[in-house]
C-alpha cells in the first residue's frame, strides 16, 4: 500500500486537529450507548412486565430513542452544550449545519475529533436518561401524554442538568465531579420516574399485586446488553481512547460484578433463594454507582464501591420501601427511584470521597479535585457533591411537576381503567405473542363451533378474542 502523501494527511476530512483512534471510538462508544437502549432497554422492558404490557412497555422506549434525536439535534444539543445563556443553560439552537458538524467539537475539554460525532455521542446519553425515567412509569401512563412528556422533560429538565454539569454551567466550573452522568443521568431519572409515577397515578390492584416478568431468558438478554454497553458509557466520557476510558471500562466491570454478587448474596440469605430479577437490579445498580466516577477512583474503591452499591439499595428496595408510606403510595414500577436515583446519589457522594487525586489530574479541568478520602482539603469536594445532588433532586421534582400538569390540561396522564384491563390490545391493536391461533381467522368451516343458545362462542373471531352473537 502506497503510503500517504503529506497532501494527503492534511485533506478536508483529515484536519490537523483530528485524532483518528479517538474519533474511531468515540463513534464505538456512542454505539454502544446506543445499544444499551436499542434494543438493550427495549429488550429488557418488554419482558420485565406482565405479558399484557410488552408491547407497550417496549413501544415507550422505542419512541422515546427516535424522537429525542430529532429534538437534540433541532434544539437541545446546544441548550446542554451550546453558549451559556443563564449559569445553568445553554442557548438553544439546531446542530444540522455541515458547518457546526465538521468543525473541532467545543466543550470544555476539547477533544480531537468533529462536533458529529460529540452531537451523536451525547444524544445516547439523552435518550437513555428519557427512557430509564419510563421504567417508573410503565403499565399505566397514556402514550399520548408519554410522547408529549419525552420533549418537554429534554428541553426543560435534562439540558438543564447536563449543562450545569458538563457544558460548562455553575456546577461544572464549581469544580463537581460527574464523570459520566450519575447525577445528569441516573439522579436526575430516578427522581423524575418518582414523581412521575406519583402524577400519573398507579396500576391497577391487580398489577400492583401480580406483576410477573413474561420472560425472563430475554430479560437477561436486555440486561446483558446493558451491561456490556456501559463499556461505551463510561469508556467514552474521557472523550478519548486514554488511561482513563481505560480505568473507567475496568472500574464499570468491577463494581457491577461485585454489586451484582451482594445483592445476590442478601437474596439467599433473607429470602432463601437467589432471585434473577434481584440479580439484575444488583448489576444495575453498580453500574450506577460507577458511574459519577469511573475513571476517577482506584479499582479497590470499585470494589467497595460495589458492595456499598449492592447493599444500599437493596435494604432502600427491600425494607425502607415497605416502611414508607410514601414510598408505598407512589408506584414506580421497576424500582427506578431505588435503582438509579439511590444508587445514582451515593455513586456521587462516595466519588466525594475516593475521587484519587493523580486520576482527577489525568481528566478534570480543576486539577486540585481530590476525594475527602486523601485529606489536602477533600472534604469540600464532598460538600460540592452534595449540594450538586440537591440541585439535581429540585430541579427535577420541581420541573417534572410543572410538565406533566401542563399537558394534563390537554391529554390525561393515566390511561382509563377499560385500557388498564386488556392492555396492549386496547392501547395499540397488538400483542407481544402469537401463542396457538392467535392472530388467525377463524374458518367455522375448518373447526367446529361450541353452540350456547343463540351465541357461538369462539375463541378468535377475525383475528380478536371475542364471542359472535347470532342475531
Amino acid at each position: 500500500m502506497a503510503t500517504p502523501t503529506a497532501y494527503q494527511e492534511h485533506l478536508p476530512a483529515s484536519p490537523y486537529w483530528l485524532n483518528k483512534g479517538d474519533n474511531a471510538w468515540q463513534m464505538t462508544a456512542a454505539t454502544l450507548v446506543g445499544l444499551q437502549s436499542m434494543p438493550g432497554l427495549v429488550i429488557l422492558y418488554a419482558s420485565i412486565v406482565k405479558k399484557k404490557w410488552a408491547v407497550n412497555s417496549a413501544f415507550m422506549a422505542l419512541y422515546a430513542f427516535a424522537a429525542v434525536l430529532i429534538c437534540w439535534v433541532l434544539l437541545c444539543y446546544r441548550m446542554a452544550f451550546g453558549e451559556k445563556l443563564l449559569p445553568f443553560w445553554g442557548k438553544g439552537a439546531p446542530a444540522l449545519g455541515q458547518k457546526f458538524l465538521t468543525k473541532r467539537a467545543m466543550v470544555p475539554e476539547k477533544p480531537f475529533f468533529p462536533m458529529a460525532s460529540l452531537v451523536y455521542f451525547q444524544f445516547t446519553f439523552a435518550a437513555i436518561t428519557l427512557i430509564l425515567l419510563a421504567g417508573s412509569v410503565l403499565g399505566r401512563m397514556n402514550i399520548k401524554a408519554w410522547m408529549a412528556f419525552v420533549p418537554l422533560w429534554l428541553i426543560f429538565s435534562y439540558t438543564v442538568g447536563a449543562f450545569s454539569l458538563w457544558g460548562g454551567g455553575f456546577l461544572y466550573h464549581w469544580g463537581v465531579i460527574d464523570y459520566s452522568g450519575g447525577y445528569v443521568i441516573h439522579l436526575s431519572s430516578g427522581i423524575a420516574g418518582l414523581t412521575a409515577a406519583y402524577w400519573v397515578g398507579p396500576r391497577l390492584k391487580s398489577d400492583r399485586e401480580r406483576f410477573p416478568p413474561n420472560n425472563v431468558l430475554l430479560m437477561l438478554a436486555g440486561a446483558g446488553l446493558l451491561w456490556m454497553g456501559w463499556s461505551g458509557f463510561n469508556g467514552g466520557a474521557p472523550y478519548a481512547a486514554n488511561i482513563a476510558s481505560s480505568i473507567a471500562m475496568l472500574n464499570t466491570n468491577i463494581c457491577a460484578a461485585t454489586s451484582l454478587l451482594v445483592w445476590t448474596s442478601l437474596d439467599v440469605i433473607f429470602f432463601g433463594k437467589p432471585s434473577v430479577i434481584g440479580a439484575v437490579q444488583g448489576m444495575m445498580t453498580g453500574l450506577v454507582c460507577i458511574t459519577p466516577g469511573a475513571g476517577l477512583v482506584q479499582s479497590w474503591a470499585a470494589i467497595v464501591m460495589g458492595i456499598l452499591s449492592g447493599s444500599i439499595p437493596w435494604v432502600s428496595m427491600m425494607i425502607l420501601h415497605k416502611k414508607s408510606s410514601l414510598l408505598q403510595k407512589v408506584d414506580d414500577t421497576l424500582g427506578v427511584f431505588h435503582t438509579h436515583a439511590v444508587a445514582g446519589l451515593l455513586g456521587g457522594l462516595l466519588t466525594g470521597l475516593f475521587a484519587e487525586p493523580a486520576l482527577c489530574r489525568l481528566l478534570l479541568p480543576v486539577t486540585n479535585s481530590r476525594g475527602a478520602f486523601y485529606g489536602g482539603g477533600g472534604g469540600i469536594q464532598f460538600l460540592k457533591q452534595l449540594v450538586a445532588a440537591m440541585f439535581v433532586i429540585g430541579w427535577n421534582l420541581v420541573s417534572t411537576t410543572i410538565i406533566l400538569l401542563f399537558i394534563q390540561l390537554f391529554i390525561p396522564l393515566r390511561m382509563p381503567d377499560e385500557q388498564l384491563e386488556i392492555g396492549d390490545d386496547a392501547v395499540h391493536g397488538e400483542e407481544a405473542y402469537a401463542l396457538w391461533g392467535d392472530g388467525e381467522k377463524y374458518d367455522p368451516t375448518r373447526h367446529g363451533s361450541l353452540h350456547t343458545g343463540n351465541a357461538t362462542a369462539s375463541p378468535y373471531v377475525n383475528g380478536a378474542r371475542g364471542v359472535t352473537i347470532n342475531l
